[in-house]
């Protein structure tokens, strides 16, 4: 394959992958360079921009590419616009309806007949691919959405990232096919935890998630020191929002049963998003915030600082999170919200614990 080809290549299949059969896509010529240039790996000793030129102004011959007019750049010579459409995708030969009967024993195809524009090449092979699949579902183990979107589309994000993979959105909708016939889960994440010295797994019954690294060590400080409000047998370290996602996990690594999940964060609009999804999301958990450690933290009102930039500031979660404290408390809190303030967890350490012991 020639030096262009090559090139040209590269670049036709970034711009196939993204194209979409509904709507344009937009793209950044630059960030497309830079993709081109982590691939190639003697890009500059090929002169690759002049050939990522003649691939751009060829591609937008065909029209396949669309300039965008708002005079930016993409600051190289020869210069090419900043931004470019990228055109839906040329619509495929509509599928054989014989094939398609033979199919029908596992597959609704009713979406696909009042959207025409899905009959494309790509959707009929991954039908297919799903098709094969289930034929011997039966014999299979569950593996991860990751594991079986490898195996069934060719990448492990297919299913998951709608911004690479726009036609992984909806995809078993519109075969009408559940996670469970694939014999896919998603994975909660491994978390950071702490058991109490001299316990085991069947003896935890009260669990304390902290939010913050900080506070999670001085938490097992106090644990072992026995001076932890709540005397959990378990902490666990939320890592900030990813708990959201991580909580799952505690399920697949400790044994069913009734626990009790104290919540301790810090007292800011995010910390009360975290606390407020959580009960939201596993409604069936007894979780409830560590009120204990919170009027501790309340207590260090004087080491208030600013809210962070950029948090949202949800007041549906603020009303929730306040509903657990009394008047008086609330009154702090509320003043705190209105002063664009906050407490971190950091507050709580070794020392300034000793005032309540």
């Amino acid at each position: 394959m020639s030096t262009i080809d090559i090139i040209e290549t590269r670049v036709r299949g970034f711009i196939s992958d993204i194209q979409h059969p509904k709507q344009k896509k937009k793209i950044n010529s630059n960030d497309l360079e830079f993709q081109l240039r982590k691939l190639v790996d003697d890009y500059f000793e090929m002169d690759g921009y002049s050939l990522f030129y003649r691939a751009i102004e060829t591609l937008q011959a065909e029209g396949q590419l669309i300039p965008i007019q708002n005079n930016q750049y993409n600051g190289k010579t020869p210069a090419l616009a900043l931004y470019y459409w990228v055109n839906i995708k040329v619509q495929a030969d509509k599928w054989d309806r014989l094939e398609m009967m033979k199919l029908s024993d596992r597959f609704d195809f009713s979406y696909y007949e009042r959207h025409p524009e899905w009959q494309t090449k790509e959707e009929w092979q991954r039908i297919k691919n799903v098709y094969s699949f289930l034929r011997s579902s039966q014999e299979r183990e569950i593996v991860s959405f990751e594991e079986r979107s490898l195996e069934l589309f060719g990448h492990e994000k297919f299913l998951l990232d709608s911004d690479q993979f726009p036609d992984g959105k909806g995809f078993l909708t519109r075969i009408g096919i559940s996670e469970d016939q694939l014999k896919m889960v998603k994975y909660g994440e491994p978390f950071v935890f702490w058991m109490k010295q001299g316990k085991e797994i069947k003896d935890i019954q009260r669990v304390l998630i902290v939010e913050n690294l900080s506070f999670f060590h001085t938490s097992i400080k106090l644990l072992e020191a026995n001076q932890l409000d709540y005397e959990p047998e378990l902490i666990i370290y939320g890592e900030g929002t990813k708990i959201e996602q991580s909580f799952s996990f505690f399920f697949r690594m400790f044994p069913p049963k009734s626990y009790l999940f104290y919540y301790a964060g810090d007292l800011d609009a995010a910390g009360y998003g975290i606390l407020i999804r959580l009960i939201e999301k596993y409604p069936d958990y007894s979780i409830q915030p560590a009120l204990k450690i919170y009027r501790k933290m309340l207590e260090c009102l004087e080491q208030k600082n600013d809210q962070k930039i950029g948090q949202t500031q949800n007041l549906k979660y603020r009303d929730l999170f306040f509903q657990w404290f009394t008047d008086e408390e609330q009154a702090l809190l509320q003043q705190l919200w209105q002063e664009n303030k906050r407490i971190p967890q950091e507050v709580l350490t070794i020392e300034t614990w000793r005032r309540w012991t």
